[in-house]
């Protein structure tokens, strides 16, 4: 019998309605593991940028190589594109176009998974990842619907005013889980909403977190704000939560 079918990397793509967005639907990649069996469930991670993650993270490939060589538990990644004219309204807190994507990704966009995919549907067995204004908008998901997403990854997580706002606004985080990484050369990094000190971010949103009772696994590195950086965060990040050593 052929068992190639066992170590195959299989990414598929999905279009997933919405009644909510103004575009009415919104294109994912979704990495399946190997051996995949709909019979099955699969923990699940959902990364904002979509694509970055696939094509400059690597994430399908960094997963493959994880359950394979390193005998991590098989998982699913979903990937959601974004348009990146409109990622600054739909990703930061308070942006044009934030409540709709977040409220999207909530009650539309999880549920299709679900009906599609065997993946788990646990809060402890999601994970919700982003860069940069993605890491700002998957806190804000855990933020506003804890009951679907208690696992946070933030890769420099872009937490500005109204990040902090939100923070600022719960009684309490216990049961919320947040693996943080920022690189230390990441001090002046200029964005199409000015210039900004990410460490110093960072840093605040962690103060926040734990104040509130959230469990912060938290790390500065050498690093700049770009996909080099994250990318070679990802196996640390992602067995925080899921491999045979997590912790989150």
């Amino acid at each position: 019998m052929n068992d190639a079918h066992l170590f195959k990397r299989t990414i598929v793509r999905h279009e997933v309605p919405s009644r909510i967005l103004p575009e009415g639907k919104r294109e994912t990649r979704i990495y399946l593991p190997p051996g995949y069996q709909e019979t099955l469930s699969y923990p699940v991670v959902y990364c904002q940028d979509g694509q970055d993650f696939f094509q400059f993270g690597r994430i399908a490939t960094i997963a493959q190589k994880m359950i394979l060589d390193e005998g991590w538990e098989p998982f699913v990644v979903v990937g959601v594109d974004v348009d990146k004219k409109v990622r600054t309204s739909e990703y930061m807190a308070g942006g044009e176009r934030n409540e709709r994507y977040i409220r999207f990704f909530a009650e539309e966009l999880i549920p299709y998974v679900e009906n599609n995919i065997a993946v788990r549907r646990a809060p402890d067995q999601r994970v919700v990842a982003g860069d940069s204004l993605g890491g700002a908008v998957s806190l804000s998901l855990a933020l506003w619907y804890p009951q679907l997403f208690n696992r946070v990854l933030s890769l420099s997580g872009a937490f500005y005013a109204g990040s902090v706002l939100e923070l600022e606004d719960q009684a309490s985080l216990e049961g919320l889980s947040v693996w943080m990484t920022v690189g230390l050369q990441e001090t002046a990094f200029a964005t199409d909403m000015g210039t900004f000190n990410f460490v110093e971010l960072n840093r605040e949103a962690r103060r926040l977190l734990e104040a509130k009772g959230a469990y912060v696994d938290y790390r500065e590195k050498d690093g700049e704000h770009k996909w080099g950086f994250w990318q070679a965060e990802l196996p640390e990040a992602l067995g925080a939560f899921i491999g045979p050593n997590a912790h989150m």
